[in-house]
């Protein structure tokens, strides 16, 4: 590797597997300390051990205010972060009419609130240091348009796409890049739980979603995690230092813009 990324501290987010997990790994490939951020201490713990080269561990919980400032405090003792990848979301779905508060609530306390406020404490860190610092927000191609079954996650995923747009015109004078990643259809566990939920909506056998939608994206396939590791370092590299408050589509071709 290149070692674009070389004496820089990075955190991920849902860290502990996943896109998550290959971003760190790029990361740390790239010659930057990383922490791996995530919900499970236990995935985030195994995932740092896998990598080594300095990784370690953070339990967060981005829903819970008080996590996110204990996992600041965490990156400060550890001399304050130069990169944050604001990766952890969840998923649900149903029709229209059977979306519930709890659902809504559950899943923009994670992927917009969450995310924010997550933002929020990285780039107070990187001005208080004086950083070049660099802000990678997760969107997804459903943040482009809607679905008449993922109206909540579509909704959340438009939000970190409007607040990528907000916060990279927002701290961009004060040294602060923020930009995000659109992937498509990614093959990681959430794509597990995604699979059953569309088989119990529509009637389907398991797995026949999956093969459906990976065969449908012009490239061929479905991604990989490590399809996005690419975008994922250039985003927080110098070569993407006039880069700000986009979102970049690495989706094989299913979205155009």
């Amino acid at each position: 590797m290149s070692g674009r990324l070389a004496g820089r501290y990075a955190a991920i987010t849902g860290g502990g597997g996943g896109i998550g997990r290959a971003i760190a790994e790029r990361y740390a490939d790239e010659g930057a300390r990383v922490c791996i951020a995530d919900i499970s201490e236990e995935a985030a713990a195994q995932t740092a051990a896998a990598i080594g080269r300095g990784a370690h561990a953070c339990q967060l919980d981005v829903a819970d205010l008080a996590s996110i400032t204990s996992f600041a405090a965490f990156t400060e003792s550890r001399g304050g972060l130069d990169i944050l990848v604001n990766n952890a979301a969840i998923f649900d779905m149903a029709p229209i009419l059977e979306i519930t508060e709890e659902s809504f609530d559950r899943v923009f306390a994670v992927n917009v609130k969450g995310l924010l406020f997550t933002l929020q404490a990285a780039a107070r860190q990187m001005i208080a240091h004086r950083r070049r610092g660099a802000i990678i927000n997760l969107a997804s191609q459903a943040g482009r348009r809607g679905e008449a079954l993922v109206a909540v996650y579509c909704a959340s995923k438009a939000a970190v796409i409007s607040l990528t747009q907000s916060a990279g015109l927002g701290l961009i004078r004060q040294g602060v890049r923020v930009n995000a990643i659109a992937p498509g259809v990614v093959d990681t566990p959430m794509w597990t739980e995604v699979d059953a939920l569309f088989a119990r909506y529509e009637g389907r056998p398991i797995g026949e979603k999956k093969h459906l939608v990976g065969k449908a994206v012009p490239y061929g396939r479905m991604g990989q995690p490590d399809d996005l590791a690419g975008a994922a370092v250039f985003l927080a590299s110098d070569d993407a230092e006039y880069v700000v408050a986009q979102t970049l589509n690495v989706d094989g071709g299913n979205w155009m813009s």
